[in-house]
């Protein structure tokens, strides 16, 4: 499946840039944004519109809920796998 036009996946460095850090502060309010393994986000417009996040003892993925269902989950999930 394919992304709508204006959204891009991205897997930025860790830490988290400020304005990153805040965005998946407010898509994963449960995260340990400091013990973060890796990190992809969905971007649109310029604005985070989902994350998923992965630290040691877990991970967890959130979609802005107008977002959800066009494939960003699949690309956000695809993003963190490693490639065989």
């Amino acid at each position: 499946m394919s992304l709508p036009a204006r959204v891009r996946v991205t897997r930025p460095p860790l830490p988290l840039a400020p304005a990153l850090r805040q965005a998946a502060a407010r898509l994963c309010p449960a995260a340990p944004l400091d013990r973060l393994s890796s990190a992809a986000l969905a971007i649109a417009g310029g604005a985070v519109i989902g994350a998923h996040l992965k630290w040691e003892e877990g991970e967890v993925q959130a979609i802005e809920t107008g977002w959800r269902g066009r494939g960003i989950e699949e690309a956000l999930a695809s993003a963190l796998t490693p490639a065989t």
